[in-house]
């Protein structure tokens, strides 16, 4: 899990603590620490497995579960609007743990959960290192603008993407490599002000429930903090999943 070492930004910006979800800076808090304290030993060694629990009335807020946007045409997007859980991503492009996780354990997710229906994965560009943060986030955005947004996730995340920085000519190499079909429309909406207000959109979501690092998550208003090991994630979806399904179940 990646947190700003020294940023002015998270420093200064006030967290915005909204009506119904004032809990939620100590839950992530909370969350961050889970993530990251030392691990009781195991037979098998040490864990870093969050402590997400089975349980899907432990540690899952309703008025964080509202914060999925479940829109259609949300190009950040993938899965079905309507899936029974939606797993909601804060992230940096520069954040190593942040890649280690799309490299890693969101490939399996995709392949396990949102291909059949189950799982809706929304991204929150929440750049926190400074301003090539903020002009990755935007381009991002922009690719997504001509429906390449994953494409270009996926070669912002590449191995060694992140070393090579994240200046202009390198942003348009990653918009040819994404398959962007304009690229100077992409220019363009990278440095607009639709896209400046798009990421600080979801840049203020993320400091309102108290993340300070990066990634931080939400499965159906629980929150994990950081690039946890493949089960965490899929524990927390499958227990939300049957919460769902319980729920749906009792509406008449």
């Amino acid at each position: 899990m990646s947190s700003p070492q020294s940023s002015p930004r998270s420093k200064t910006r006030p967290v915005l603590i909204v009506a119904g979800v004032a809990l939620a800076a100590a839950v992530l808090g909370l969350a961050s620490y889970q993530a990251t304290k030392p691990a009781a030993p195991s037979a098998a060694g040490s864990s870093s497995v969050a402590e997400v629990s089975a349980d899907p009335a432990v540690g899952a807020y309703p008025e964080l579960e509202a914060y999925a946007r479940r829109d259609a045409s949300d190009a950040l997007a993938l899965g079905r609007a309507d899936a029974p859980v939606v797993l909601i991503e804060y992230a940096d492009f520069k954040c190593g743990y942040c890649g280690k996780f799309a490299r890693e354990t969101e490939p399996e997710l995709v392949r396990k959960y949102v291909e059949d229906g189950t799982l809706r994965i929304e991204w929150r560009n929440f750049p926190i290192f400074g301003e090539e943060s903020e002009a990755v986030a935007r381009a991002s955005w922009a690719a997504g603008r001509q429906g390449r947004f994953w494409e270009f996730h996926r070669a912002a995340y590449a191995e060694g993407a992140k070393e090579k920085g994240f200046g202009k000519e390198r942003l348009a190499a990653l918009a040819r490599e994404a398959g962007v079909p304009d690229l100077g429309r992409f220019a363009k909406d990278g440095d607009s002000a639709e896209a400046r207000a798009a990421v600080k959109k979801d840049q203020d979501q993320g400091y309102a429930l108290g993340a300070t690092s990066t990634p931080s998550f939400l499965v159906n208003g629980r929150p994990i903090a950081g690039a946890q090991p493949l089960e965490t994630f899929t524990e927390a979806i499958e227990a939300a999943a049957e919460a769902a399904g319980k729920k749906a179940g009792a509406t008449p």
